[in-house]
């Protein structure tokens, strides 16, 4: 029997977490409901999920709060976390995702809506296909063993900044647009707005450090890696140390 992927459902209305828990089942997923922040972090504590649908007001601790804490630990940092909220101001979806989220869902929200929104999320989790490894200048990425490295140095990459990264070294020195990435690396766009590219990739170039600058703005067009980008900041650097 298929194993069904197991939802952390964080909702501190009781009759929200119960609608979306049935709905849960009857889509093939075991669902597991939370009402608190302290709750959430015990349960993922004792079990990391396939993924987590995280409220953001919750009791003794916001939603944000818990996203970004969950992000930096080495063990939920590949878990999808879709956010479910009331704030509907495009700063608050930006604070979301900033904070870790993968996806943002304002309330009221249909079954459908949620349920299509989270396939997409355990399909953009799921390991890319083959052991593949590219290399651009000092910057490596292997998929065989989920890393990637910068002069050597292993660095901290989220799930879907790897995807993304991979997407841009496999077609280095190409301007990508918005829609061409959502396609080619979320899969799945239809609910996703494409500013949504624009945080991941400033989550990815953080995440980068110096290699980050590789990473370039093509105004009015999109983005496209090239290792020019990280020359022209090292000659600027030499030229002006103090910048």
């Amino acid at each position: 029997m298929r194993n069904m992927p197991r939802v952390l459902v964080v909702e501190d209305e009781a009759a929200i977490a119960e609608l979306i828990a049935v709905n849960l089942r009857h889509s093939g997923f075991s669902p597991t409901l939370v009402f608190d922040a302290e709750a959430a972090r015990r349960e993922v504590e004792a079990q990391v999920p396939d993924l987590i649908l995280l409220d953001w007001m919750l009791p003794g601790e916001s939603g944000v709060s818990l996203a970004r804490s969950w992000r930096q630990q080495e063990r939920t940092r590949a878990v999808p976390i879709l956010m479910l909220t009331a704030r509907t101001d495009e700063m608050d979806k930006i604070q979301g995702l900033d904070a870790g989220a993968d996806d943002y869902i304002t309330k009221p929200f249909s079954t459908k809506e949620l349920l299509a929104r989270i396939r997409a999320a355990l399909r953009r989790r799921a390991p890319l296909t083959g052991d593949d490894a590219v290399t651009v200048g000092d910057l490596s990425l292997d998929t065989a063993t989920y890393r990637v490295t910068f002069k050597g140095a292993e660095l901290k990459v989220g799930p879907t900044e790897f995807k993304l990264l991979h997407y841009l070294m496999k077609h280095v020195e190409r301007v990508h647009t918005r829609g061409t990435l959502l396609d080619r690396v979320w899969g799945d766009h239809v609910f996703i707005e494409e500013r949504t590219v624009d945080v991941h990739i400033k989550r990815l170039r953080e995440a980068l450090g110096e290699a980050g600058a590789m990473i370039e703005t093509v105004r009015g067009a999109g983005y496209r890696l090239s290792p020019a980008g990280l020359r022209q900041k090292q000659v600027k650097t030499a030229d002006n140390p103090a910048a």
